[in-house]
């Protein structure tokens, strides 16, 4: 019996290319949200670990600081303390080719 072959919208060498994977340095400033704001928004005040929202630092805090009772105002919100040069390009997913 045979099936009906659906075809990939996408290969697999253009989803890599439109794909941050966040490798590098380019990545590393990206991670941790010093140079461009990045995807990095709060900061673990215990062992300085970078989380994009609330919830993800919460499951880092109760996998890695299991004693210590989570407090989020104690969080450290980078995007709160950067100021955004407009002369560097924003962090994220670059775009696709066909135009």
């Amino acid at each position: 019996m045979t099936r009906k072959v659906k075809p990939k919208k996408h290969t697999a060498k253009e989803v890599a290319a439109t794909t941050n994977r966040g490798g590098g340095k380019a990545g590393q400033a990206d991670r941790t949200g010093q140079e461009k704001g990045g995807h990095a928004k709060l900061e673990c005040p215990h062992c300085k670990a970078t989380a994009p929202d609330s919830k993800m630092m919460q499951i880092h805090h109760e996998a890695r600081h299991p004693k210590i009772p989570f407090e989020e105002d104690k969080l450290v919100n980078l995007h709160a303390s950067y100021t955004a040069d407009t002369s560097k390009p924003r962090p994220g997913v670059r775009g696709s080719f066909k135009k």
